[in-house]
């Protein structure tokens, strides 16, 4: 797909971390493409499966770093599986989680017999006491809610382990299949576009995961553009099997199309 078939852009939806920044540190030409965007009037939805800081915080870290961002503007894991379990009636809940994003699942106990497991990011919490203790959980009845199923991400030193080879351990162990509330689930998508009040042809997902951001994208329609910034490597790439609609260098390369 060459460049000039994106000039129908009504819409954006992109990921944060590795799009336009690393850490704490915007990427180059990060902030003036999110200006150029702006003076264009191209909503945008953060769509992140990072699940330790909560929307305000994740603004806040952006404005920081100089970017022109509202809170309104990130759509995140957290708060649409809280909203899925409460419409499927589960209450009883075992969070593995965050402490700092507890707040984003109102409605929700930690009572037993617990209804559900819901998998976040806790760093390096990750023991085998823990997976044992969620094995026998899942093994009396529990289903796994994962908020989402990343493989890696990146780091200042290079890529770290996600929560997903976690996920796929219970999953393996249990017989059970993981509920999968973030990328590359179509629901994240679709909650995204709902927002923007657009259908898939009008919007494209930019990120630098070929998993979660670019195959989770055309699965729900969308066209997928992949940054070479953040984690992309290209052999991850080769092997994927997923062919983005467009490859560009960074988030930089927005102003070109």
């Amino acid at each position: 797909m060459q460049k000039h078939e994106f000039g129908n852009i009504k819409g954006l939806l992109t990921d944060m971390d590795g799009v336009w920044f690393v850490e704490d540190r915007a990427l180059p030409g990060a902030i003036d493409t999110l200006a150029r965007l702006r003076a264009r009037s191209i909503p945008i939805r953060f769509v992140t499966n990072t699940t330790t800081t909560t929307r305000a915080q994740m603004a806040r870290k952006m404005l920081e770093m100089g970017f022109d961002v509202e809170e309104s503007e990130f759509v995140t894991t957290p708060t649409a599986a809280a909203s899925l379990m409460r419409q499927a009636g589960i209450e009883r809940v075992k969070l593995v989680i965050s402490p700092s994003i507890r707040n984003e699942f109102p409605g929700l106990t930690n009572n037993q017999p617990y209804q559900a497991i819901v998998i976040g990011d806790i760093g390096r919490a990750w023991n085998y006491d823990l997976m044992s203790e969620l094995f026998r959980i899942v093994m009396d009845g529990a289903e796994i809610v994962a908020l989402h199923k990343g493989r890696y991400w990146q780091v200042a030193d290079g890529l770290a382990l996600d929560i997903g080879a976690f996920v796929a351990g219970l999953e393996y162990a249990t017989g059970k299949t993981a509920a999968v509330v973030g990328k590359p689930s179509p629901a994240m998508f679709y909650a995204a576009m709902t927002e923007l009040g657009m259908e898939a042809d009008d919007v494209v997902m930019i990120g630098d995961d070929i998993y979660n951001d670019i195959a989770g994208a055309q699965a729900a329609g969308l066209r997928g553009v992949l940054v070479k910034s953040g984690k992309y490597r290209e052999s991850a790439v080769a092997r994927s099997g997923v062919t983005p609609d467009l490859v560009i260098e960074s988030i930089a390369d927005l102003a070109l199309f």
